[in-house]
């Protein structure tokens, strides 16, 4: 491959990630924005005086946060992971 064909398609593949980027934040705060709607849609449809209510909201809420820091651990590794191989590929190409 030519360095100009190599150039073309680097480009592509950036422009690439970079749109796959802007739809998975635009996704990701959607997302966020319709939690918070069905997090405060059951705050307020809780019966307080109700111990079943109450222990029902408590469980799901402690279970939904577990699921979320998973979801950081994924995020904090994945990120590691394309840190090293951009770092291989960058010290790949310095030769």
């Amino acid at each position: 491959m030519t360095d100009r064909t190599l150039d073309d398609v680097r480009h592509s593949v950036l422009d690439r990630m970079e749109r796959g980027e802007r739809v998975m934040r635009l996704s990701l705060f959607g997302s966020m924005a319709l939690e918070a709607l069905m997090f405060v849609a059951a705050f307020r449809l809780i019966d307080w005086d109700n111990r079943v209510h109450l222990l029902i909201f408590l469980f799901s809420v402690f279970s939904y946060f577990i699921v979320v820091l998973g979801l950081l651990a994924l995020a904090g590794h994945v990120s590691r992971s394309a840190a090293r191989v951009i770092a291989a590929i960058e010290a790949s190409s310095s030769r």
